[in-house]
């Protein structure tokens, strides 16, 4: 009887959610683990090379095998790198920013590894959603991430309004996320959309030392006249 072939892990391995070291935000195990990998699957290889220098591998980079996955990537390639597991060799999985997999296009790569008996190790990182809600002083015991939501305005103010009744009719906190140059149009269709007793946290830049977390009522907001600009931001809704 033939035997199967020995299949390695694949490991989902945190990155800084912005130029921080990663020793400030990494726990030290999980950047100790990194010097055990040789094959890396990252959505960019020039940014992942960086953050595995400022990690301490910086000698040992052109000794490491790296492969793409991102929103380019496409499923036969995704397929191919089953083979990256063969002999029992570990894969790490590493995304942009913060968790992999999480709004990410490494959950390909995950749902590959469970479709095919291979074992997924998640490792402990920043989350921005979860440090979001964290900080939000919004409901913790029932929320929702929404992800991305529609581009076009009158498409994004109808989700909106959706989301906005849905959390009111479950006290339920709606977790939203945009590209960042699209922050301030989604924040001025929140405001134009919701109710003036809605809570919304703006969380941005999280874990920086210019982070900007703050919680108001949209008729306060509408006070305020903030500007996000390009910084990466979370935004959560209570009805």
């Amino acid at each position: 009887m033939k035997m199967a072939e020995t299949k390695g892990k694949l490991y989902l391995i945190p990155s800084p959610l912005g130029e921080n070291e990663p020793a400030e935000v990494i726990p030290a195990p999980v950047l100790e683990s990194l010097k055990e990998f040789r094959t890396f699957v990252v959505e960019e290889v020039r940014t992942a090379r960086r953050y595995l220098s400022k990690a301490g591998l910086k000698g040992k980079i052109g000794e490491l095998e790296f492969h793409e996955l991102n929103e380019h990537t496409d499923q036969a390639t995704i397929e191919g790198y089953l083979r990256l597991f063969d002999g029992g060799n570990n894969v790490a999985l590493i995304s942009e920013a913060g968790l992999p997999a999480v709004a990410d296009p490494g959950a390909q790569l995950v749902a590959l590894a469970h479709r095919n008996g291979i074992e997924v190790v998640p490792q402990v990182g920043p989350s921005s959603l979860m440090l979001a809600l964290m900080a939000s002083g919004l409901n913790g015991q029932s929320f929702a991430f929404c992800g991305y939501i529609p581009a076009k305005t009158d498409e994004r103010r109808s989700r909106l309004r959706t989301l906005e009744k849905v959390s009111g009719q479950l006290r339920q906190t709606q977790i939203l996320i945009e590209t960042p140059y699209r922050n301030d149009s989604l924040f001025a269709d929140i405001l134009a959309v919701c109710g003036a007793s809605t809570k919304v946290c703006v969380a941005a830049n999280i874990t920086m030392p210019d982070a900007y977390i703050k919680t108001k009522k949209v008729s306060e907001w509408k006070k305020e006249g903030l500007v996000i600009g390009k910084r990466p931001c979370v935004f959560l809704i209570l009805a």
